[in-house]
């Protein structure tokens, strides 16, 4: 049985109940009353009798198939002495028995087994009882003739049809919707909708360095997950490099202030093959990749990357191998002069002298390296500090008009050193906390950014200080600094944050984002703005037109989760990491409402499509239930949904208001009339043809085919139909973002795979007009907008139908 690893999908016949069969995984709550003890029993045997009926079915599969196998064995054999070779095993009328003996090499389990099922009784718990032998709910193989057939999937007046599909082990039983005549009819294609990455939201600040550039096109150049922005600062437009396959960690500007090089990390791909660490050269202006550096060199990633200053002819790398590898490379060639170790310590930046290329400088933690390239050879002298503290960390550099160089360090101090002796010549006191960042000026003038006081601070060429201010403490610090024209400054901080301003005028935010893991996504009902929280305790409202954040509110100790906007727009629920709460209103920041439930941290919030009610799934297993007045302002416990043996991941509300069906840790797919008071449905197939105000759930009959065979269970962390229901998005453990078909009920569904996130995707969601889909990685702490594209009229329903009909139709081919 394949059970153990990934899923696998079976139509299946239901058992009657077994006598004496232990639940043995049963969470019992003593707080629990005994009907609530029951469902869940109940529950846990109908998934265990699944299963002990797909052990019978595979069992009578192997047997069926053992038999014909004698019984086409002597027929075989007289082909083939007839023959005298196998060639005439090849001629027509022996196509059946081929097909059927290459079938029988394949591994005894299949991928599907499709059968009719014939259910004329219901036990107490709503499962069909049990009808003649196990082997007789198996479909015939395909080489027997079709007459001889019971019959295709049976409709719905023949009996109920299901399937089970397997996660770790796990049976997880679906049934089939009845206006789906015959399943085997549903043909799954890639939707005619597609994705186009429109907006990019972050900046990667808090761990980087020397990584913001302005080109001369007007554009501001960085990094965020695995794509490069050029972000246009007056047109506020974007354009972007994707052809990396993981973070982007480092960036240089070519001295002719066109061509760009960026260093990636290393990664994996889903199926674990390594992604090798690399550099991309590329045109700013054509986005064209000119050279790939290093594929194969490199281990774990590329920390630092620098031009020559001559001609930009060589690049030097610094890799994130233990030994710090430092390289030298021919751009135009792609191969490399030179390599060495550099240091076991870490390595913060590397340049090469302006005036001469044969010359290359390093520093990091606790040390100042002069190198010198020559004959393919680079020698290594050690920066001397002499009566100088040495600093824990030398943080950046750059070269004065005279050649010497200029460090900035975690003592504040900004250290001269000779441009031939190798030793401090000066020392500046400069900051409080590190010095992150140095940038020149024309003339000579000298731009120094600090960590903790968050000062920029104007040095003249002598290093007399001549101005200075300091951002505000919500940025953040300094990181880096780029000049635009001399008095104009785009500054990088630690939060992520790209401000713009001058010394006179101050600065402004024109980029922000998280600083930590985000999981909770929603999208307004009617504007065109979105809500997303995260580890970072912060709170934000973005807008989808103007590309920007509008209000952002932080959390004191706790951390948002999961988030939904009630139906009137006016407020949104926002779920944290303690079991509380919070409804804010959208205008004023305020909250309007809170409330606790349980001690552990939630994890969905779904309001019923007429916002009469709200939803709180929580991982302490209960799905607990509000009836909201007042505009959503007012909150009242109305009952809670006890059943489920694990945490509750995702839920949504049938368009009726009437109903939930939610998803658990322990992949269960559970209903629940909240109308009549949270009472679990025991009859799951009576809820098949149920209508979804949303679909969220990632288990379920329509979006079966969005996990791939293999998968654990946790691969996919979010889904998100459209509200046209034509696609579904899908965000993946493996940086990807997905759009298939909607419904997509049948394994192996195509979809279409975008690129772009450098972490697992948490949570993709539509926009209100279906025009966007936002994404959201978790630790690269990136949020991207993508156009939607394509598409047609008409929604599931109509596919629903037209394979319904396809499957009254005449299995032969029309002839014209």
């Amino acid at each position: 049985m394949k059970g153990n690893e990934g899923f696998s999908l079976y139509v299946v016949k239901s058992l009657v109940p077994l006598p004496g069969l232990q639940n043995d995984d049963v969470s019992a709550d003593s707080s629990a009353e005994f009907p609530d003890r029951a469902s869940m029993m109940e529950v846990r045997l109908q998934a265990q009798e699944d299963e002990i009926m797909l052990l019978k079915s595979s069992l009578a599969d192997v047997l069926r198939r053992l038999r014909l196998h004698d019984q086409l064995l002597p027929l075989l054999k007289q082909q083939l002495i007839a023959g005298g070779s196998s060639l005439p095993f090849f001629h027509e009328d022996s196509r059946s028995e081929l097909s059927w003996a290459s079938s029988v090499e394949e591994p005894i389990q299949p991928t599907i087994i499709q059968g009719l099922q014939r259910e004329d009784s219901q036990d107490a718990n709503g499962s069909p009882e049990e009808k003649g032998s196990a082997s007789g709910s198996l479909a015939p193989s395909k080489d027997q003739n079709p007459s001889s057939r019971t019959g295709p999937l049976s409709p719905i007046q023949e009996g109920e049809k299901k399937l089970c599909m397997f996660i770790r082990g796990r049976p997880i039983t679906m049934y089939i919707p009845s206006n789906i005549q015959n399943y085997e009819d549903l043909k799954m294609e890639p939707p005619s909708e597609k994705l186009e990455l429109d907006w990019v939201y972050g900046y990667r600040g808090r761990d980087c360095r020397a990584n913001l550039y302005f080109l001369p096109t007007g554009e501001a150049v960085y990094f965020i997950a695995c794509v490069v922005v050029l972000y246009h600062v007056n047109n506020r437009t974007q354009r972007h490099y994707r052809k990396h396959t993981d973070c982007v960690r480092c960036l240089t500007l070519h001295p002719d202030k066109v061509r760009v090089a960026s260093g990636q990390m290393a990664g994996v791909d889903k199926d674990g093959k390594p992604l090798q660490p690399c550099v991309h050269i590329w045109d700013s202006t054509t986005l064209a990749t000119l050279q790939q550096i290093g594929l194969g060199t490199f281990e774990r990633g590329v920390g630092s990357v620098a031009f020559s200053f001559d001609s930009g002819a060589f690049l030097c790398v610094i890799d994130d191998s233990n030994e710090h590898m430092l390289s030298v490379w021919d751009c135009a060639k792609g191969t490399k002069h030179a390599e060495v170790k550099s240091t076991n310590e870490a390595v913060f930046a590397v340049e090469f002298n302006p005036s001469d290329s044969t010359n290359i400088i390093t520093c990091g933690k606790s040390h100042v390296y002069f190198w010198t390239h020559s004959a393919g050879q680079l020698t290594k002298k050690q920066g001397i500090f002499g009566k100088y503290k040495k600093p824990k960390f030398i943080q950046c550099f750059v070269f004065s008009l005279t050649g010497d160089v200029l460090t900035g360090d975690s003592e504040g101090n900004i250290l001269t050193w000779g441009k031939s002796t190798y030793q401090i010549m000066r020392q500046t006191r400069a900051h409080e906390g590190s010095v992150f960042t140095l940038c020149n000026l024309q003339g000579g003038a000298l731009l120094s950014g600090g960590g903790k006081d968050r000062k920029i601070i104007r040095w003249s060429a002598d290093l007399a200080p001549e101005r200075e201010c300091e951002i505000p403490e919500k940025f953040g610090a300094v990181r880096t600094i780029a000049d635009v024209d001399g008095e104009e400054l785009l500054v990088g901080t630690t939060r992520n944050a790209i401000l713009r301003g001058t010394f006179s005028d101050g600065f402004v935010a024109i980029v922000q984002g998280h600083v930590d893991e985000m999981w909770g996504l929603a999208t307004h009902p009617s504007q065109n703005i979105f809500l997303t929280c995260g580890h970072d305790r912060q709170v934000c409202l973005w807008n989808t037109e103007e590309h920007k954040l509008d209000w952002s509110k932080y959390l004191f100790q706790e951390y948002g989760l999961c988030a939904d906007f009630c139906p009137n727009g006016s407020v949104v629920s926002v779920g944290l990491s303690t079991g509380r709460w919070l409804v804010l209103d959208l205008q004023t920041r305020e909250v309007v409402s809170e409330s606790t439930d349980g001690n552990e941290q939630l994890s969905v919030m779904r309001y019923s499509p007429d916002g009469s009610f709200l939803a709180v799934g929580s991982h302490d297993n209960f799905i607990y239930i509000y009836s909201v007045t007042e505009s959503g302002r007012r909150y009242t416990r109305f009952g809670r949904c006890n059943g489920h043996s694990s945490f509750i991941t995702h839920l949504d509300w049938s368009k009726d208001g009437k109903y939930i069906m939610s998803n658990s840790g322990d992949y269960e797919i559970l209903y629940w009339d909240v109308a009549a008071g949270c009472k679990l449905l025991r009859n799951r197939f009576e809820s098949k043809d149920r209508e979804w105000a949303s679909y969220t759930c990632v288990l379920g009959f329509h979006v079966m085919g969005v996990w791939l065979e293999g998968s654990d269970g946790t691969d996919i962390n979010a889904l998100c139909r459209s509200h046209s229901e034509r696609v579904v998005a899908v965000a993946d453990d493996f940086c990807k973002v997905h759009l298939f078909q909607y419904p997509c009920p049948k394994p192996k569904a195509p979809s279409h795979k975008y690129e772009g996130h450098g972490s697992h995707v948490t949570n993709v969601c539509f926009t209100h007009s279906d025009s966007h889909l936002l994404s959201m990685g978790g630790k690269d702490t990136c949020i991207l907008q993508w156009r939607v594209t394509g598409g047609g009229v008409g929604d599931s329903r109509d596919r629903l139908a037209s394979a319904s009909s396809a499957s009254t139709s005449s299995p032969e081919p029309a002839t014209g």
